[in-house]
């Protein structure tokens, strides 16, 4: 079930809701939490039921280890098996599921490549969100192992995992964060300021995805699987249409599941900050997926030794720590190019900043930005030859010239301009309507108030505000543009 669709936002979110809050009211806590892990794991399995046992098994297998530490840590010196011991036993399990559902297929595919042999491919089926269920289960682990965990029950700890809001695509929480919201007396009646700034983000959200990620999709998807060389005009335009396809696409779905969880009086982390504003490469990754930089900040670059250790290493940790997040969203060459691309430029800014010199901020933030959208190409392409194409192009290796298709699209739009001509659709979504859309919400991107801004501006809502961004969110979706749903690009992660 896909957040921009009709049977989600019109029938699954407000019957969960209502029946939460009812029974929140009428039975207590325990009643509502369980109605929303059922929920939640029925959101889950909607996908394909198969994924069911494997989150399942999961959360058994985690929530034994976490007692397991919380009980060794009671008893210390008393304890057979110490703390620490189990935690890597937790971590080791967590990484090895993950390995082999995510990854067996890419080692073999290697081992094939680099010995010519020609080992049979499992074709393991990669079950949803494992990768965000996961980290955030290791996280998890290891607070518990810092005493940064009050201990809950068993259904408090499966509500942690898989409160739907957030299961398929993040934020990637830390128990703290969100587990003590469900305790708060505060929030066991719904809060209508709540729910009206709710459905205005997960308004926004859905407008970014169904009207404006899914129309670059198709300029992005058309660029990609071209399989030709391309001009230098074609090249900019596919690679600047996935660029804004996926900022709009993350934003989007971020600001559903943050919308969503303002329903039941939860507020997740923020997890996009206009990262195309970014000065530098670093500051990009503190704006972009944000809980995903802070969990490979805390949980892999600080544990490998961080800063701690002279600038060699810290070189070393930087590279590595994106190397792997390049893995983590991933099993190809391209995401490995991809991680190594960013871990390279986090070490180049490190060593420009050491060096004291200034740039100015029109500069830094063009350079940041073109450097993204060189990297995205690598990130979306189908393999590095499929990339090196596009690259070439962008580079004008292969050529320059404008095509015949792209001058007559020119031309058809001079002859509006001049009320010369009907509109037709398919021109619309041509070369020259793909120049106007990618300087419209580029412009947007750029310079416009991200949804976090806009929703903080009106200290109150009312149900007024509400009601004005449902009807036309219903609109949106009545007039069909939301009738095909398409996936969350992140969801392929």
């Amino acid at each position: 079930m896909l957040f921009n669709s009709p049977e989600y936002f019109f029938a699954f979110l407000p019957l969960v809701v209502l029946v939460y809050f009812l029974l929140q009211h009428f039975i207590g806590a325990k009643a509502s939490k369980f109605w929303l892990v059922a929920a939640s794991l029925y959101f889950y399995a909607y996908w394909n039921v198969a994924y069911l046992p494997l989150i399942i098994v999961s959360i058994l297998v985690n929530y034994t280890v976490a007692e397991l530490i919380h009980r060794a840590k009671k008893q210390q010196s008393t304890a057979r098996i110490s703390a620490k011991s189990i935690l890597s036993a937790g971590v080791i399990f967590n990484i090895g599921l993950l390995g082999y559902f995510k990854y067996t297929d890419f080692f073999i595919e290697t081992v094939n490549v680099f010995l010519s042999v020609q080992f049979e491919l499992l074709h393991v089926l990669l079950p949803l969100a494992i990768s965000f269920f996961t980290f955030q289960q290791i996280a998890y682990l290891v607070d518990c192992y810092k005493s940064d965990v009050h201990e809950y029950d068993f259904l408090s700890y499966c509500l942690f995992v898989c409160f739907f809001p957030q299961l398929i695509a993040g934020p990637i929480v830390h128990h703290k964060e969100m587990m003590p919201q469900f305790f708060d007396r505060n929030n066991v009646s719904p809060h209508m300021e709540n729910i009206a700034r709710g459905i205005l983000i997960f308004g926004i959200g859905l407008f970014k995805k169904v009207v404006i990620a899914d129309t670059f999709a198709m300029w992005a998807d058309s660029g990609f699987s071209a399989g030709q060389q391309p001009s230098f005009i074609e090249a900019w335009q596919t690679s600047l249409c996935y660029t804004f396809q996926l900022y709009y696409d993350f934003s989007g779905y971020t600001d559903m599941a943050l919308g969503a969880a303002l329903l039941f009086n939860i507020r997740l982390p923020l997890n996009f900050n206009s990262p195309y504003k970014a000065l530098d490469i670093q500051d990009f990754w503190r704006r972009w997926h944000m809980t995903l930089s802070r969990w490979l900040k805390d949980y892999l670059y600080i544990p490998l030794g961080g800063n701690r250790h002279g600038s060699l290493r810290t070189y070393f940790n930087l590279f590595a720590t994106f190397l792997l997040g390049g893995l983590w969203h991933g099993a190809g060459w391209t995401f490995v190019l991809w991680g190594s691309l960013h871990g390279s430029a986090l070490i180049l800014h490190r060593l420009w900043s050491a060096s004291g010199r200034v740039m100015n901020n029109a500069a830094a933030w063009l350079i940041t930005f073109l450097f993204v959208n060189f990297a995205w190409v690598m990130f979306r392409a189908e393999d590095t030859e499929a990339a090196g194409r596009l690259l070439a192009g962008m580079m004008g290796l292969n050529g320059f010239g404008l095509d015949q298709s792209l001058q007559d699209n020119i031309g058809y739009f001079v002859g509006l301009l001049h009320l010369q001509g009907s509109v037709e659709v398919d021109r619309l979504m041509g070369p020259v309507g793909a120049a106007l859309f990618i300087a419209v919400f580029g412009f947007v991107a750029f310079v416009g108030k991200n949804s976090m801004e806009i929703a903080a501006d009106k200290v109150h809502f009312n149900m007024l505000d509400a009601m004005t961004v449902a009807v036309a969110i219903f609109l949106t979706l009545l007039l069909g543009i939301a009738s095909s749903s398409s996936v969350f690009l992140y969801f392929n992660f």
